[in-house]
C-alpha cells in the first residue's frame, strides 16, 4: 500500500537509500522509503541555509559575546612578539579568546537538519513524522550493517567532519535505526543542539550495555511521534 501511495504521489523509485558510514567507519547502503522528491540531493546545496545546525544562525550571538568581553590582560603576562600576534580578515589584532569564538563561528556544521524541508513530499511528512520511512532499515539490521539501538549512521559528508579523537569515539558505538539523542528529546519539541547531540552520541559509545538498549527500546515507542517537521 504504500509503495502505490508512493508511486501515485511523485515519480521516482519507492526505496531509497544512501551511503551511511557505521561501527568502526563502514560504509553501506542505508535503506528508506522515499519520502523527498527523487531529485533531492541534487537541491541539497540549495536548501542547505534552512539547516538547523546551521552555525550562522549563532555566529551573531557569538559575536555580540566576545565583543562584550575585554580581552583580558594580565600585568604579569609579557606582550607577544610583533610576530606572533592575532590578527583577523580586517588586520585588526584580537586575542585568542576572541580568535576561537570566530574560528567557532565560522565553522560549518557537522550535521544536516532541515525543518519543513521544501524537498519533502505531502505523504513524505506522514512517513517522516510517523517514522515509518525508516522500516526498511530492518533488511540493514538482517544483513549485519546496524542493530536495533546504537548511535545513527551519518552520511558521508557529515562523517567527515568528526574524524577527529573528540568525536570518533562515537564510532566505537554499532550504528543503529533508534538511539540515546533520539529519545532524549524526539517527540518533546525543543531543539537540540549539535553539541548536545556529539555528547549524547559520545556517552552512548561509552556506556552501551543490553540493558540501556533495552530501556532506550522502550522509550523509542512515544518518541516515533514527534512535532517537528524533519
Amino acid at each position: 500500500m504504500l509503495a502505490i501511495l508512493i508511486k501515485l504521489e511523485s515519480r521516482g523509485p519507492v526505496f531509497y537509500y544512501s551511503y551511511r558510514v557505521g561501527a568502526g567507519y563502514r560504509v553501506f547502503k542505508f535503506w528508506k522509503f522515499r519520502s523527498m522528491r527523487s531529485d533531492a540531493d541534487q537541491m541539497l546545496d540549495s536548501v542547505k541555509n534552512l539547516n538547523q545546525y546551521q552555525s550562522s544562525s549563532g555566529s551573531s550571538g557569538i559575536r555580540r559575546r566576545w565583543r562584550r568581553r575585554a580581552c583580558a590582560k594580565p600585568a604579569w603576562r609579557p606582550a607577544r612578539p610583533a610576530s606572533s600576534r592575532l590578527v583577523d580578515q580586517r588586520g585588526r589584532i584580537i586575542c585568542e579568546q576572541q580568535y576561537r569564538f570566530q574560528r567557532k563561528a565560522a565553522e560549518a556544521p557537522a550535521f544536516m537538519k532541515i525543518v519543513n524541508d521544501p524537498r519533502v513530499t505531502r505523504l513524505g511528512r506522514f512517513l517522516r513524522n510517523t517514522s515509518i520511512d525508516e522500516l526498511p532499515q530492518l533488511y540493514n539490521v538482517l544483513r549485519g550493517d546496524m542493530s536495533l539501538v546504537g548511535n545513527r549512521p551519518l552520511p558521508l559528508y557529515e562523517a567527515e567532519k568528526l574524524l577527529t579523537d573528540e568525536y570518533s569515539k562515537r564510532f566505537i558505538a554499532p550504528a543503529g535505526i533508534t538511539g540515546l539523542w533520539q529519545v532524549s528529546r524526539r517527540g518533546k519539541g525543543g531543539d537540540m543542539s549539535e553539541e548536545e547531540r556529539k555528547a549524547l552520541d559520545i556517552e552512548y559509545a561509552r556506556t552501551y550495555s543490553m540493558r540501556k538498549d533495552l530501556q532506550i527500546i522502550f522509550k523509542t515507542i512515544p518518541a516515533l511521534f514527534q512535532k517537528e517537521n524533519v
